[in-house]
């Protein structure tokens, strides 16, 4: 682990997502195993019964959620370390309540950002295929308003829309930059994603590199002073502790010394 000891992650997904493998109780005794300071679940939260149809496939039904916590405080019982619950969420605004109440009806610790998509005239597009400049900036702002709701305790991977190897750009710096200073007022961690550093490395505009993170988002944030939270977003069990070491190696690399905590 070269030199690193204390190991928290707070970006975690279960079977109940449908496109993650393991229960609760797998990722628990893979953390104890593999060493954990603190182990944070955040599965894609659910919508409304009448509303299943936003981004469909990659999240638990509203009347799953119960499990899901409970399953959480069942596996908690057995860890030498803190476990927390929380849910994974795009933001929209017509859902801002929604979230709300999210986090009220399960008695969650923590919500997380995850700026996946945006909407573009009725249609949840995924960030990495945007085209036009308009839609991107549209993007961004949205991001922006979600991180100024105060609903969310970290932004997951904020350097996403880099996925499909989208070239660094001034006007993409500064898009970025809009988002660092927003959470640095609202005193918000950004995250390196363990899940990025693992893909199949991308065509970019100077060859082949990681999907994400993306090197220039992170001088970035390096240059501004913003507060950072390195967290694996695993999968697999075998990863969930494995993909936070990684991300606190990549931050070694720019200097940066990431939160231990997100309360």
């Amino acid at each position: 682990r070269c030199g690193i000891t204390v190991i928290p992650n707070f970006h975690t997904h279960t079977y109940l997502c449908k496109h993650a493998e393991g229960t609760v109780a797998d990722y628990v005794a893979a953390a104890i195993s593999a060493g954990c300071s603190a182990l944070g679940f955040s599965d894609h939260c659910p919508y409304p019964e009448d509303k299943n149809d936003t981004w469909p496939g990659i999240r638990m039904f509203i009347d799953e959620g119960q499990i899901y916590v409970k399953e959480i405080k069942e596996a908690a019982k057995k860890a030498p370390f803190p476990v927390y619950s929380g849910f994974e969420c795009e933001y929209d605004k017509r859902y801002h309540n929604w979230y709300a109440e999210l986090r009220q009806r399960f008695n969650l610790d923590y919500l997380v950002l995850g700026p996946h998509w945006v909407d573009v005239y009725g249609e949840f597009v995924y960030a990495p295929q945007l085209e036009s400049s308009k839609d991107v900036h549209r993007y961004f702002d949205n991001m922006i308003q979600a991180i100024s709701s105060g609903l969310f305790n970290f932004v997951a991977h904020p350097d996403l829309i880099m996925a499909d190897g989208r070239c660094w750009t001034e006007d993409l710096a500064a898009c970025f930059s809009a988002v660092i200073e927003a959470a640095m007022d609202c005193n918000m961690p950004l995250e390196i994603n363990g899940a990025g550093l693992s893909r199949q490395l991308v065509i970019g505009e100077h060859g082949l590199r990681k999907p994400y993170p993306m090197d220039q988002f992170w001088e970035l944030v390096v240059k501004k002073g913003a507060k950072v939270v390195c967290n694996s977003d695993a999968h697999r069990p075998c990863d969930v502790i494995a993909f936070a070491v990684a991300t606190r190696k990549y931050a070694e690399k720019f200097g940066i010394k990431p939160l231990d905590t997100i309360f």
